[in-house]
């Protein structure tokens, strides 16, 4: 959608997966609208990493966050005005490391809000670095003989810890991304989407993504089919739904159904109840 372009210079490295990750979100607006989601219900907020670059390119209402606060950040907005549906985008060292907190607690709560992780294994923006998600072996400017750290899972993670929608895209399936980010903002409930992203300089993935990734036949109908599942570490790399079920959301359990946009006293209420404190005391 074109109409969604903002004119700002991309400087994204040619090639990177995040323009994968820019084309599914442009054509998931398109297709929230055809269900009634207009694009001025929708919020973005980002991380600082490469990934936050996407709220410069895409023309969505929505507020820059801090390195791992951009999970915190749409859940303060989500409880302010519940009409909004808010999407979180953040790096696997922004989610995973410096958010990791944040994400436990939203997904643990439930928080209505939909967070997109693009996940290239790396800090790319500070050159390569490795991450919580780099593969035990990757030689970068921070571990030049080999990461010896075995690579944090998100999915069995999260789910452990209480998220209702858990899924994996990969940046190469632009049309599959595209619905795994529907039904996530669509989902009542905390919903996250680690998305496979090659970094074209620092860690290029895309043959071995192109070859190992395949698409899910199906969600797996329990919690202990999807943990398995998500721990699983064949050959294949299985993309799709791994976990979608209901459970109460946070808003409405610690709020109902008030909305404090829009159930809030107007100005001359306020100062008609200040001034009866005032004359009391």
């Amino acid at each position: 959608m074109d109409d969604l372009a903002t004119g700002a210079e991309n400087t994204w490295c040619p090639g990177c997966g995040n323009f994968g990750i820019m084309a599914a979100l442009t054509r998931t607006v398109g297709m929230l609208e055809k269900r009634g989601i207009p694009r001025q219900n929708l919020v973005l907020t980002a991380g600082i990493g490469c990934h936050g670059k996407i709220f410069d390119y895409i023309g969505l209402s929505g507020v820059y966050s801090l390195h791992g606060r951009s999970v915190a950040t749409v859940q303060g907005i989500k409880l302010a005005n519940p009409a909004l549906m808010v999407v979180a985008f953040c790096g696997d060292g922004d989610a995973y490391g410096e958010g990791l907190e944040h994400l436990i607690f939203a997904a643990k709560r439930n928080a209505d809000i939909a967070v997109i992780v693009h996940n290239n294994g790396v800090y790319a923006l500070t050159v390569g670095q490795y991450s919580p998600t780099t593969e035990k072996g990757y030689k970068g400017p921070s571990t030049p003989q080999g990461s010896v750290e075995e690579p944090l899972n998100p999915l069995s993670l999260l789910m452990e810890a209480g998220a209702t929608f858990v899924a994996r895209g990969y940046a190469g399936k632009i049309d599959h991304l595209a619905g795994l980010i529907v039904q996530a903002v669509e989902h009542r409930g905390f919903s996250i989407v680690d998305v496979l992203q090659p970094s074209v300089v620092f860690n290029n993935t895309y043959q071995e993504y192109n070859r190992r990734t395949e698409v899910l036949a199906a969600t797996p109908e329990t919690y202990d089919a999807a943990m398995k599942l998500a721990r699983d570490k064949g050959d294949k790399i299985p993309i799709g739904v791994f976990l979608q079920k209901d459970r109460p959301v946070f808003h409405r359990a610690l709020m109902g159904d008030r909305n404090p946009a829009v159930d809030r006293p107007s100005r001359a209420e306020k100062a008609r109840r200040v001034q009866d404190i005032l004359d009391e005391s």
